[in-house]
């Protein structure tokens, strides 16, 4: 049974940091690629980040530069670096992996950027 199970997250004011973490059981980690998601009020969720199994990351365009994906195959988890927060990244943010033909999600984690 694979299980991502998420912390970190929180309230914090525009300009400000946080930081996501993800723990992934079930899988062999470090073979797969590991991915952060988010979804706004009213909006579908969209891909935020995404690392490849030999730690390449890349961003959607808006996170570019203050969004910091990486990976621990030690620990088997993924985190995402979030600096300089602005009231758009306001959203549930969800950890992502894709194995065995199928889709697997954290339990999401609220982050709220007030202005």
């Amino acid at each position: 049974q694979v299980h991502l199970v998420q912390s970190g997250g929180g309230l914090v004011q525009a300009g400000g940091s946080l930081r996501l973490s993800c723990h992934a059981s079930g899988i062999n980690f470090r073979l797969y690629a590991m991915s952060w998601h988010r979804q706004g009020a009213g909006n579908q969720r969209e891909l935020v980040a995404t690392i490849s199994s030999g730690g390449a990351a890349n961003y959607t365009d808006s996170v570019k530069g203050r969004f910091t994906i990486s990976r621990d195959n030690v620990r088997n988890t993924v985190g995402l670096q979030m600096n300089n927060l602005k009231a758009d990244d306001t959203g549930v943010y969800y950890c992502n992996v894709r194995a065995r033909g199928r889709e697997f999600w954290g339990q999401g984690t609220l982050v709220t950027v007030s202005a």
